[in-house]
């Protein structure tokens, strides 16, 4: 009788359980007229490129929701290479929030600046998925490839960021 008892329970608890996620989790803040900070790290030793060893970069981006599940971000970085020089970078770009359930599409543009004589753009795209802490702070890991023209494209690269973001009322 013990058993079947604490089974009752257990299962009520998970119902109230999902029922709390479900409400508060699920109403996304990916809506017009908010914004949304958030900084990332990129590289630490997961990404390709044919220049370099090791790349650990650090980017911060804000950006604002002009519609519903879609905002455009600005951002600024620094990338530290094995053997390429240090670099900075500026950037535009736009994320796409796939029906608020936290898978976003990226686009962007980066200027690259490295040394006194490497500047490059580099068109590039982003896949991830925004984690919810809660209802306003999430973690975003994300897959993104950067292409580059210059050199054989030995200066392109692909890598997984880890962010985190807060989102904010207008």
């Amino acid at each position: 009788m013990k058993k079947i008892a604490m089974l009752i329970i257990a299962m009520a608890m998970t119902f109230t359980a999902q029922a709390q996620y479900t409400y508060q989790y699920k109403q996304t803040p990916f809506h017009a007229d908010k914004y949304y900070i958030g900084a990332s790290l990129s590289g630490l030793d997961l990404n390709y490129s044919g220049s370099e060893d090791l790349k650990l970069g650090a980017q911060c981006e804000a950006g604002y929701f002009v519609f519903d599940n879609f905002a455009l971000l600005g951002m600024a970085g620094y990338n530290s290479n094995g053997k390429a020089p240090d670099a900075f970078n500026l950037g535009a770009g736009a994320r796409y929030y796939i029906e608020q359930n936290g898978l976003f599409l990226g686009a962007r543009v980066n200027y690259v600046h490295a040394n006194k004589n490497f500047n490059d753009v580099q068109p590039g795209v982003e896949l991830g998925y925004a984690f919810f802490l809660s209802r306003t702070v999430t973690l975003e890991p994300s897959l993104y490839y950067n292409q580059s023209f210059k050199s054989h494209s030995d200066y392109s690269n692909l890598g997984i960021r880890l962010g985190l973001s807060i989102y904010l009322n207008d």
